[in-house]
C-alpha cells in the first residue's frame, strides 16, 4: 500500500471549481497544474449526489456525470437537476492506476444557477402615440418558462428617446405582465426599449436585452392628408391613361396585321393563292436557291378606244366629174373615207401605233407619253390626212370645171 499512497499523493488536485449557469442549464470547470503530473495523461471524473442522501451516509449512490474525460469542464445539464434540490459535486484527476483526492462542492440550483433575460422582446404600435411592449419569458434548457421555477419573477422596462447623445434620458416601468403599453410618449418620436429579468429573493438580475427601437406614430395632419390623395389620383389616372394607349396600340396593330385596309385585287389574290404544281405563282427563295432574280417595269394601260370618222359625201353634180378625172389620173380609187368595217388595215395599224407609244415609257428622267395623248395625235394625223384628201378632191373639181 505505501507505493499507491506516495503515488496517489504525487497527483495533483483539481482546484477552483467554479459553476457556470443560466436558468437551468449548469456545467462545472476547474483547473489543473499539469506540469506536476508524472506519468500517463491527465483526466477527470465528476460525479454527484443529493445532499440528504450524503447526510444520511449513503456515500456509495454517487452518480458519475463525466467519467475520464480529459476536458477541464463537465456539463450536468442532461441530468435534468431538480431546480429546488441541493447537492454534492465532487471532482478527481486521474492518471493510470494513480489517483488524486476527491475534491467536493456544494451546488444549490434554485439559488446559484444565474437569471437569463427574457427570450425575445417585440414593440408594436398602440394607437397615437403609444407603444406596446411584448415580453417572452426566459427558457429553461426543456423550453419551459421560468415563470414556473421563479414564481415571483419580474421585468424592468427601460425606454428612452433616441437621439445621437451618449447618456439620453431614461425612464424605468417595473411589470410582471407579458404586456406593457408605454402611453407617456411624443408623436412621430422613436423610442428604444431594454428589458431585465429580476427575483429579489435572492437578489437575481439578468442582463438587459439587446435595445428595440420604434417610431410613434400621431395624428396625420391634413394636408398630408390631401397630398396623398393627389398623389394617389394623378398615379391612378396616369397609369389609366398609359393603359389604354397600350391597349389602342396593340388593337392597331393586329387590325394592320390581320385585316389592313388596303386589299389586293381580286385577280392577284386569286393568283397568289393557287398553290398547284403547275402554277407560276412567286414562292419564297430558299438559301439554297440558284435562280437569278429578274426585276422588269411593268406598265399597265387602260384599253384603247378607237374614233371613227365619217366624211361628208361630196355634191352630186361633182361626183361624176370627180370620179372621172380622177380614173383618168390613174387614181386609186380610194375616197379617203375609211369605214371600221370595210378594212381592218387602218385599225390594225392604229392599234400597233398605240401600243408602241404605250409600250415606249421613259426609263430615267423622261416625262411619259399619255395614251389619250398618243391616241389623239394619231387620229388628228389621220384626219388631216383625210382632209387634205378632200381638198385635193374639191381641188380636181375645180380643176374639171375650168376646163
Amino acid at each position: 500500500m505505501g507505493p499507491f499512497h506516495l503515488g496517489q499523493a504525487e497527483l495533483a488536485q483539481p482546484m477552483n471549481l467554479t459553476m457556470i449557469t443560466m436558468n437551468t442549464q449548469y456545467m462545472l470547470r476547474w483547473s489543473h497544474d499539469r506540469h506536476q503530473t508524472i506519468g500517463p495523461k491527465v483526466s477527470f471524473t465528476v460525479q454527484y449526489l443529493a445532499k440528504y442522501k450524503w447526510t444520511n451516509g449513503n456515500h456509495d449512490q454517487w452518480i458519475t456525470v463525466c467519467d475520464k474525460t480529459p476536458d477541464t469542464c463537465c456539463d450536468l445539464t442532461p441530468r435534468n437537476l431538480y431546480f429546488l434540490g441541493l447537492y454534492m459535486l465532487r471532482l478527481r484527476a486521474n492518471s493510470g492506476r494513480l489517483h488524486s483526492q476527491w475534491v467536493i462542492k456544494e451546488f444549490c440550483p434554485d439559488k446559484e444557477a444565474a437569471l437569463g433575460p427574457p427570450s425575445k422582446v417585440d414593440l408594436g404600435p398602440s394607437g397615437a402615440p403609444c407603444l406596446d411592449v411584448k415580453i417572452s419569458d426566459p427558457l429553461t434548457s426543456t423550453n419551459g418558462s421560468m415563470k414556473e421555477l421563479h414564481a415571483q419573477m419580474y421585468y424592468r422596462v427601460v425606454y428612452w428617446e433616441q437621439t445621437d447623445t451618449r447618456n439620453p434620458d431614461t425612464k424605468i416601468v417595473d411589470t410582471r405582465v407579458n404586456m406593457l403599453t408605454l402611453s407617456d410618449l411624443q408623436a412621430w418620436t422613436s423610442y428604444c426599449v431594454s428589458v431585465q429579468s429580476r427575483y429579489d429573493f435572492y437578489n437575481k438580475s439578468s442582463a438587459f436585452t439587446t435595445p428595440h427601437c420604434m417610431q410613434t406614430e400621431g395624428a396625420v395632419p391634413w394636408w398630408q392628408v390631401m397630398l396623398i390623395f393627389f398623389f394617389s389620383g394623378l398615379v391612378g389616372f396616369v397609369g389609366l391613361l398609359l393603359l389604354l394607349w397600350v391597349g389602342v396600340h396593340i388593337y392597331r396593330t393586329v387590325k394592320d396585321t390581320f385585316y389592313p385596309s388596303v386589299q389586293l385585287p381580286a385577280h392577284f389574290e386569286a393568283y397568289l393563292s393557287d398553290l398547284s404544281p403547275g402554277s407560276d405563282a412567286p414562292r419564297l427563295l430558299t438559301p439554297d436557291s440558284e435562280s437569278e432574280l429578274i426585276c422588269d417595269r411593268l406598265s399597265i394601260c387602260p384599253e384603247a378606244v378607237l374614233l371613227e370618222i365619217h366624211m361628208s359625201p361630196l355634191p352630186s353634180d361633182l361626183e361624176p366629174d370627180g370620179r372621172h378625172s380622177r380614173q383618168e389620173s390613174g387614181g386609186s380609187g380610194d375616197s379617203g373615207v375609211y369605214s371600221t368595217e370595210g378594212s381592218s388595215g387602218p385599225r390594225q395599224h392604229s392599234g400597233s401605233g398605240l401600243s408602241s407609244a404605250c409600250a415606249k415609257e421613259p426609263w430615267h428622267g423622261e416625262s411619259p407619253a399619255l395614251p389619250e395623248q398618243v391616241k389623239m395625235e394619231h387620229m388628228g394625223l389621220k384626219h388631216d390626212a383625210a382632209a387634205a384628201a378632200h381638198r385635193g378632191l374639191r381641188d380636181e373639181g375645180i380643176m374639171d370645171m375650168g376646163v
